[in-house]
């Protein structure tokens, strides 16, 4: 049996994504900007993929972008923000476990002069929203933060954040990274004062290589390369058609089921929980359980155990699991959010993160399990040598 519980680094694409996008490669390879009958053919399903991804998020047509995924979506929002309105405000605000794709944007930007501030997390991973409050000032030009987290699940208060901001006179631009929200936790953007929004495609079995930016009627976002104003100026270049037709199909096989995906994610989670609770001593849980934490992901520390050594004991019965971030998963140093939710080293250092999917059942939770007792117990005996 092969076990992938690594939906929080990929998701394996569905049928219908993979038989649109080979429908794209053989049929639809017009170039959408081209004025024969293929470039329009071509164009009218990117308008529709558009309109896709758009009620999704419940948002206008026009104010989706197409981007080659995340880390370009969220690189998009925070430096076209800040080139298009850097007289506004010379700070800008973001959390200490922040996705690279955002905390590396904001170191960059701290070494040419802006004023950055990283608000402190909890234990639970959670910021403090008197701390952001007191952190905006006039001059404050951006907020960028994540609504779950890709390692701990934890939700940040969007819609607290929202509503704050909605009563200041002078109101900063605010980017949300919805990456691993997306499809899983519900976020409606009518009612919030989100400026931009940030998507990718392979994380809700959509595929690799493409994603969207959701930007407000009025914003003025800058574009940060040029070429031929494809997607309104602000990401030039011929688009990726299979992707973006494939990126549509998710969004809105992820829009039809999103409460039942919800409810079949919050009952693989609990009952893998309830059995490492009850068979697996000497455990953390990282991050909120329940409703207070996203329905999909699970952390988890071993301690005496290095995360590594168990994920490949674990890969030898098909099993795949991560040891935190796939952008970072491969570096030795800690885990920054772990270590800004102030875990003891051996806390860290055997994190193991579970995330699942709708594709996921129950016997291959109990699996899972099983064979992670089993493992554990199997580690602890040889490190107690």
């Amino acid at each position: 049996m092969e076990v992938y519980l690594d939906n929080s680094a990929t998701t394996k694409p569905s049928e219908e994504v993979i038989e649109m996008m080979i429908k794209a490669l053989r049929e639809h390879y017009g170039n959408p900007s081209s004025l024969h009958r293929k470039g329009v053919e071509v164009e009218k399903l990117i308008k529709a993929a558009r309109k896709q991804v758009a009620r999704s998020l419940g948002v206008k047509d026009e104010e989706i972008i197409f981007t080659s995924g995340g880390t370009e979506s969220n690189n998009i929002a925070i430096l076209g923000i800040i080139e298009g309105n850097r007289r506004k405000g010379n700070r800008i605000i973001t959390s200490k476990i922040e996705h690279p794709s955002v905390l590396n944007v904001f170191k960059s930007l701290e070494t040419r002069g802006l004023e950055v501030i990283y608000l402190d997390v909890d234990e639970w991973g959670k910021i403090d929203i008197n701390q952001l409050q007191e952190a905006i000032t006039d001059n404050t030009l951006l907020i960028s933060l994540m609504h779950v987290n890709n390692e701990v699940g934890t939700i940040q208060p969007i819609e607290e954040i929202s509503k704050l901001l909605q009563r200041l006179k002078s109101k900063p631009f605010f980017h949300v990274d919805a990456i691993q929200s997306f499809g899983k936790v519900k976020l409606n953007l009518g009612k919030l004062n989100i400026d931009m929004l940030s998507i990718s495609g392979h994380k809700i079995h959509g595929p690799k290589g493409i994603g969207a930016i959701f930007v407000r009627k009025g914003v003025k976002v800058s574009p940060i390369f040029l070429g031929g104003n494809q997607e309104t100026g602000i990401r030039s270049g011929t688009e990726n058609v299979p992707g973006i037709l494939g990126l549509g199909v998710a969004a809105e096989k992820m829009w039809e089921g999103t409460n039942t995906h919800h409810e079949q994610l919050l009952m693989l989670k609990d009952r893998f929980l309830r059995r490492i609770k009850n068979e697996i001593p000497n455990i953390k849980i990282n991050g909120l359980e329940g409703n207070d934490g996203a329905p999909h992901i699970l952390n988890i520390s071993f301690p005496g155990i290095r995360g590594e050594v168990l994920l490949h004991s674990l890969e030898q019965d098909r099993i795949y699991v991560s040891t935190g971030s796939a952008c970072s998963s491969k570096k030795s140093s800690q885990s920054h959010v772990l270590k800004a939710m102030k875990l003891k080293d051996d806390e860290i250092e055997g994190a193991i993160r579970f995330s699942f999917s709708y594709n996921n059942t129950a016997e291959e939770i109990d699996y899972a399990v099983d064979r992670l007792k089993k493992h554990v117990e199997e580690l602890r005996k040889i490190m107690m040598r």
